[in-house]
Order: C-alpha cells, then sequence, then structure tokens
C-alpha cells in the first residue's frame, strides 16, 4: 500500500499577522467608493500604471503548468475590465513549461510574472503574490477563468461601498454559461458532508435553489466564496491575515473566509460579477485532487473545531461514504462503485497517517 506524507498541522492559535504586516497610512487607505473622475482607464492597467499613486485591485493568479489557460483568463480580464486602476500579478508554481515565455510574448510589462523555486501549493502561492500587491482590493483569481463582464470593477465598487463586507465573489457559470459553484451558504459541518451525499436536498429545503448559485439579481450573504474568484480588502488581510500555508490546495479559501467572519466582517456574493470557470481543467490527476481534497477537508477540521467535534464529523464522513459504496454497489452500477471504494480507502488511509491538532 502506498502511503503519503499529510502535512504537520501548525498551532491553530498562530496569527499570520506577523507575516504580512499592516501597510503604511498611504497603501491602507479608507475604503470608500472613488468618485468616477478618479478612475483610470483600463488601458493604463497592469504595468504601465505604477506611475499613479493609487492601486485599486491587484488581480493575483497562480499558474501551475497551464500556460494554455493563462492568455484566454488574462485576455478577458484586460478586455472586460474598464474604469478602474488594476494590475495583474501571475505567480508561477515552478511549472517548468513555457509559462513564462507566453505571459512575456503576449503582456510584456503589463503583467508582473513572479516564478517560484518549488511548487508551494495555492495558498502559499498566492501569499507571495500578495507580498507584492499593491491594491487597495485583492481579487484572487484561478487561470482557468473568463471574465464575462467588468466584473473586477463591480466586486471593487462593492467592497468599497460595504466596509461591512470582507469578501466577495461573482456568478460563477461553465463553459456553456450554465450555472457553476460559486459559493456554499454554509462552511463545512456535518450538514454540509450530510447535505452532500443527500444531493443536496437539505439545502435545496433550507436555501431554495440558492445554495450554491445566486439566482437572484441581488447580493446574498454566504458562508465562503470559492477560491476561483474571490476579493478581499487589504485591510482585511492586514486584519485577519492570509491564507493559511497548512493547506497546499483546497479548504484554504474556506478557512480564510472562517477568519473574516469571526472577525465580524459579511461574506458576500455579488451576481452582477459575472465569471467562466472551466472547473478542473487547472487539475488534470484526479486521483491526486481527490486525495489533496480530503487531507485538506481534515486539516480543516482539525484547526478549526474541537477534538470531539472533529471525531463525530470524520465518523459522520466515514459512515456516508460507505453507505453511498454500498448502495451504488447494490443498484449495479460499477463506475461509481469504483469511485467511492477509492474514496473510502483513501478516507481510511488519511486517517490512519493523518494529522493530530
Amino acid at each position: 500500500m502506498r502511503y503519503f506524507k499529510v502535512p504537520k498541522i501548525r498551532n491553530r492559535n498562530y496569527r499570520w499577522r506577523d507575516e504580512f504586516p499592516a501597510r503604511s497610512a498611504s497603501m491602507a487607505e479608507s475604503r470608500r467608493e472613488r468618485p468616477q473622475s478618479e478612475y483610470r482607464p483600463a488601458s493604463l492597467a497592469s504595468g504601465t500604471n505604477r506611475k499613479y499613486n493609487h492601486m485599486d485591485v491587484s488581480v493575483i493568479i497562480v499558474n501551475y503548468k497551464t500556460s494554455q489557460l493563462l492568455v484566454p483568463a488574462i485576455d478577458s480580464i484586460l478586455d472586460k475590465t474598464e474604469d478602474i486602476v488594476y494590475e495583474i500579478i501571475v505567480v508561477d508554481n515552478h511549472s517548468q513549461d513555457d509559462s513564462e515565455r507566453v505571459v512575456h510574448e503576449h503582456y510584456g510589462n503589463r503583467v508582473t510574472y513572479l516564478p517560484l523555486a518549488e511548487n508551494v501549493g495555492f495558498g502559499r502561492a498566492n501569499n507571495e503574490g500578495l507580498r507584492i500587491a499593491r491594491g487597495r482590493n485583492i481579487l484572487f483569481l484561478n487561470p482557468d477563468t473568463i471574465l464575462v463582464n467588468n466584473a473586477v470593477r463591480i466586486l471593487s465598487d462593492y467592497l468599497d461601498s460595504h466596509p461591512d463586507t470582507g469578501a466577495v465573489g461573482g456568478n460563477l457559470y461553465t463553459a456553456d454559461m450554465q450555472p457553476n459553484v460559486s459559493f456554499n451558504r454554509v462552511r463545512p459541518s456535518i450538514f454540509d458532508e450530510t447535505d452532500q451525499a443527500m444531493h443536496r436536498l437539505l439545502s435545496r429545503l433550507r436555501f431554495g435553489r440558492n445554495g450554491l448559485f445566486n439566482y437572484t439579481e441581488h447580493t446574498i450573504e454566504v458562508g465562503f466564496i470559492v477560491g476561483a474568484d474571490l476579493m478581499i480588502p487589504r485591510q482585511v488581510l492586514d486584519s485577519v491575515g492570509a491564507f493559511d500555508p497548512d493547506f497546499f490546495m483546497y479548504y484554504e479559501e474556506t478557512e480564510l473566509c472562517r477568519r473574516i467572519a469571526k472577525a465580524a466582517y459579511r461574506i458576500v456574493s455579488v451576481p452582477k460579477a459575472k465569471i467562466i470557470h472551466l472547473e478542473g481543467k487547472s487539475f488534470v490527476n484526479s486521483a491526486d485532487r481527490e486525495r489533496r481534497a480530503l487531507i485538506s477537508r481534515r486539516i480543516y477540521f482539525h484547526k478549526t473545531c474541537s477534538q470531539r467535534y472533529a471525531r463525530i464529523v470524520d465518523f459522520n464522513y466515514q459512515v456516508l461514504t460507505k453507505a453511498t459504496w454500498l448502495l451504488y454497489r447494490i443498484v449495479g452500477n460499477k463506475a461509481k462503485t469504483e469511485k467511492f471504494r477509492q474514496r473510502k480507502n483513501l478516507f481510511d488511509e488519511i486517517n490512519r497517517v493523518g494529522p493530530k491538532p
């Protein structure tokens, strides 16, 4: 049997404030809606706008061997974003491919390219981009996204006019513009995992059809925003900290949104901002994806919950997974049976070697 290393959990009370000290008063200016006269045209975005003394938004994109996705993503930012000063920062997670050449040939100094010496994971790579970001608001954007409208301006304007809000995200769509998972109304819990096993029946009873996507024309307060398009004010990140590096991939945005909510900020879905999310295109190895998701799930519960609750939620997940595996086996669905058999075995293995708080 193949074993793998599960990261050691840091002290759950560790604060990231020391790692990202607050900016000076000029950089951490109070959030307010800027008059139209203060906005610069989109053609002055990124590399050429450094002469101005303010930056509205820093767009941070973490790349790992996704050069074929980067160009459409960046093109959509440059094409759709207007009437706001922004910069684009691409953090490369040691791709060792043609990503740097592609970015430089297509965009020159309009995009800041930050190569890393190793693949440090999604959250830590975003943190490296955050170190050099100068925006009042920070948009963490996946490379497998395409902006449909002026989402950067829409999200930034909402944050500027709602100082009680600590994080926002838009509506995500599939490639054929069908609703895609954009948020969750609740954070990970026994309720949420039971709801998933029941094909979201509980959330439909509780939230109608707005459990994972905002079908309304107004904003909705949610549990967390999907990390594909998460915008957070810089001053909030200076206060609560950046992404927890214990998470290599998955659950890092959930844990960050939890800290933001605990600091009495709202987490809000803004449906006017529309973005295509080609979900999974930036991660081709489904088995490794499942493994990393389960490891991060365990880390999340052991960092954010009591030991007793973590044991209960693990037991509940184990029961749900085995019950689902047995159900598909009974009905004769071989593909689903194998999928949940592998998930069950992987979960059991992670439990044996997983981190303890």
